[in-house]
This record gives C-alpha cells, sequence and structure tokens, in this order.
C-alpha cells in the first residue's frame, strides 16, 4: 500500500491537529464530551510505519461509531494495509469492506481491494472492484492496467477450458483405433494438443529462416504420427509413454 501511505499519514496527521487545536476561552474549562476521539494514539502508529503498532493503535479509531468518519476510514486503510503486509489478507479485505462502506466513491481502495481478491483466486470479484475503481477514476492507470491483465487471464482461462481434455483432431471424425483411444483418454487427448502445438511453434520457427529446415521438421511430425498409427495395438507398445517421449524432445527443441 505504499501507493497511499504518505497521502495517508498526512490526512491523519491533519485530522489530529485540527481536533487537538487550542479551544477558545468559552469552553477551554469545558470537560472532554463522550464524541471527542482521541486520533493521536492511531496517528502515532500510522507514522511509525510498524504493521503492530498500527493494528492495535488504530482500534480505538476504527470500531468507534462516534469517531469522524474520515478518520475512521483513514485509520482502517491504514490497518487493511499493515494486515495485507502481514499476509492476513482475509483481515485486511474485512477493513477495506469497512473504508468503503463509510465511503464508496474511493477508488484506490476499490483497487486495493481487488488485487486482494486476486490474491486470494476470486476472480470475478477482483475485476468487479477493479472496473469499479476504473468507473470513479477513468484515469487511474494501476486499476485499469489490473482490469486489463485480469482480462486477458480470464481469456485465456476460458479458452484453455474450451479445449481441455481435447485433442488437436475433431473426435468425430475420428477412424483409426489410435486416434479413438486418445479421444477416449484425457490425459492422452491433452499430450496429442500439446504435442501438436509445440511442433507446429517449431515447425514455424524453423521456416522462418529456412523453408527446407521447417518441411524437414514437419516431415519428422508426419513420420512420428505415422509410426504411432502402426505400431498401436501391438503387445509391447505403450502409447503414453511414446506421446510424452515425444513431447519431452519438441520440448527440447523448442528450448534451443
Amino acid at each position: 500500500m505504499r501507493r497511499t501511505f504518505t497521502a495517508l499519514i498526512t490526512g491523519l496527521v491533519t485530522a489530529c491537529a485540527a481536533s487537538q487545536a487550542a479551544p477558545d476561552s468559552a469552553s477551554a474549562t469545558a470537560e472532554p464530551t463522550e464524541e471527542q476521539i482521541d486520533s493521536a494514539p492511531c496517528l502515532a502508529a500510522v507514522t511509525s510505519r510498524e504493521d503492530e503498532r498500527i493494528i492495535v493503535g488504530c482500534v480505538g479509531l476504527i470500531d468507534n461509531d462516534k469517531a469522524a468518519k474520515i478518520d475512521r476510514i483513514k485509520a482502517a486503510i491504514a490497518r487493511a494495509a499493515a494486515y495485507e503486509r502481514k499476509e492476513q489478507i482475509d483481515r485486511a479485505i474485512s477493513d477495506y469492506d469497512l473504508a468503503l462502506r463509510l465511503d464508496p466513491s474511493l477508488a484506490d481502495t476499490f483497487n486495493a481491494r481487488g488485487e486482494l481478491w486476486r490474491k486470494k483466486g476470486d476472480r470475478p470479484r477482483a475485476l468487479n472492484d477493479f472496473g469499479t475503481a476504473v468507473r470513479l477514476n477513468p484515469n487511474h492507470a494501476a486499476a485499469r492496467a489490473n482490469y486489463k491483465s485480469l482480462s486477458l487471464e480470464i481469456e485465456r482461462i476460458g479458452a484453455m477450458m474450451a479445449v481441455n481434455n481435447k485433442p488437436s483432431f475433431n473426435c468425430a471424425a475420428a477412424r483409426r483405433p489410435v486416434e479413438k483411444a486418445i479421444c477416449a483418454n484425457p490425459e492422452l487427448a491433452n499430450l496429442d494438443r500439446e504435442i501438436n502445438a509445440v511442433n507446429t511453434k517449431i515447425v514455424r520457427e524453423a521456416g522462418k529462416d529456412n523453408v527446407r529446415a521447417g518441411r524437414a521438421m514437419q516431415r519428422e511430425q508426419d513420420e512420428f504420427i505415422a509410426r504411432r498409427n502402426a505400431e498401436f495395438g501391438r503387445p509391447d507398445f505403450d502409447l503414453q509413454k511414446t506421446m510424452r517421449q515425444r513431447l519431452d524432445h519438441l520440448m527440447a527443441l523448442d528450448r534451443h
């Protein structure tokens, strides 16, 4: 939460100074009322930048609904940041929840909470928070970047799920026994798709500088498939092992 820490301290200092300003002569001897909340302990804790002090020192301010709303918001955000640094994500989210209930216009806080939802793996809530932050502040660079990257991540996950457990060919048109065996086994189907994807990449890269090299790599793949088709069904033939060896070979080529 370094992005808001300086502003947070400045705000708390200002609030504390205002609350401790010298009273006028008419009220100098008046007894303090229950509504007067001392923000100094929380201010000192935030200024120290010590997480434990912030967590303990801001409790009275955060939990007292008679305290000034702005003070409670700033204290809640400070404690949320402290909890986040201590990897107590749920508690940090809870404090951000409070801050946003008190003021639902805080774009930076929506973005901060969104980052925590993303960290927990709750992509829908994270995307919603990032989107809200951008709507509140279209120029919020961090929220815009977070929204874009998470949208792309969700899109990639959707694309992966769409092809998960599916081979590189159309199972509805499968005729060979080996193809039917691959379609019937999710692990083999994923292996086949990975083999095809890596081989396609290698052939493309090889063909950029040398068309013959690209063709030679594709012939090697064609020979592998022909050999796989011919040997499938033999007592000593292990389809999964053969496909795994082919993928390992392609991956080794791809790394060079």
